[in-house]
């Protein structure tokens, strides 16, 4: 008898055991983190652009607000010769040497490497409805107002007044196929946006985890790209299948919106690369692919030198297509492409 209770209790503890760590069917795989790798580092031998800000700046756009910018220019630019353009949101992020994003350092090392094109960064952050620019790390106020809204209005800032002003300065290329806009989060859709609205100006977009939800009514961004006729964009989407997810209200998930961006751009044979990982919503591993990411961008811009990539050795270039990975099984399968570098990964915090 007493082996017969012992058996039971066992038979009991066995599945709790050795089940405890499973996740149940059809969640998510647990959220990573990714590391930076060298050509986000600083390195030696490799001339390093200037940094110049922050710049206050008020806009007539969006009058009353005030808001900050950064400008960044490679050592190699030269007066006589205009220079491409990256305009990123969220400029704070963008320049923090401590960052995920580090552009300043990225930019030196693929210009250096003629992996670009000589650009001038210009990183610039939201308004602040006021005199004074907040200090410390907050969102300024009127962040969600201009990053979020659809429509012309940011495009006008970025186009009549942003530009214009470092173009007192620098000699600026007003060619579309020279002008990138990118952002994480609603400043990703703000910089879709841009493009959308203006694409005989820009003509390169860079979204991560991209806020194509209905916080402003940015979720319809899917079936605007489906009836409309295709526009001369070239777009590169990353997001996480952690990203924000929202089961019951789908318009306010993250992945599953951005999913669906990713489905309109294919059915509309735009010129297109999605990279999903297992990240939330994180800058992370935006900035960790950030140099690849740039790489594709400008891979066939006069001057660059495109890299050839082999089996072996990753650091040559030739973009393959592999399965990539969806959580929506009501939406088209993505394709996402090999990184030249590829980012450590570290396990995080589930919770």
């Amino acid at each position: 008898m007493r082996y017969t209770i012992c058996f039971f209790i066992l038979c009991l503890l066995i599945p709790t055991a050795f089940g405890q760590d499973k996740p149940p069917a059809g969640n998510p795989p647990p959220k990573k983190s990714y590391k930076l790798g060298p050509d986000s580092m600083a390195q030696d031998g490799v001339p390093k652009g200037k940094l110049e800000g922050p710049t206050l700046f008020n806009s007539k756009v969006f009058d009353g607000t005030v808001r900050q910018y950064w400008v960044y220019v490679p050592d190699q630019y030269k007066a006589d010769k205009p220079a491409c353009v990256l305009i990123f949101q969220d400029g704070q992020r963008a320049v923090d040497p401590k960052g995920a994003l580090r552009l300043p350092a990225v930019m030196d090392n693929l210009i250096d490497k003629k992996a670009m094109p000589v650009t001038i960064g210009i990183f610039v952050t939201p308004g602040q409805r006021g005199e004074e620019y907040p200090k410390g790390n907050a969102n300024p106020n009127n962040r969600s107002v201009e990053y979020d809204s659809l429509g012309d209005k940011y495009a006008n800032f970025v186009i009549d007044e942003l530009l214009p002003e470092v173009g007192k300065k620098y000699k600026l290329t007003k060619e579309p196929a020279g002008r990138a806009i990118g952002g994480a989060s609603s400043g990703a859709i703000c910089a879709f946006t841009v493009a959308w609205e203006r694409p005989e100006e820009f003509g390169k977009v860079i979204s991560l985890i991209g806020s194509f939800t209905d916080i402003r009514g940015g979720h319809v961004y899917p079936d605007l790209v489906r009836k409309a006729e295709p526009k001369p964009i070239r777009v590169f989407v990353q997001d996480g299948v952690n990203d924000n997810r929202n089961e019951k209200n789908p318009k306010r998930d993250w992945h599953l919106q951005n999913e669906a961006m990713v489905a309109a751009l294919k059915e509309k044979k735009y010129d297109f690369k999605y990279e999903c990982g297992d990240g939330g919503h994180s800058d992370d591993h935006g900035g960790a692919i950030m140099p690849d990411i740039l790489r594709w961008l400008w891979r066939d811009y006069p001057g660059v030198e495109a890299r050839r990539q082999s089996a072996a050795d990753c650091s040559s270039g030739e973009l393959l297509e592999l399965p990539g990975r969806s959580i929506a099984p009501s939406l088209p399968q993505v394709r996402t492409w090999p990184l030249c570098y590829e980012p450590d990964v570290v396990d995080t915090d589930v919770s």
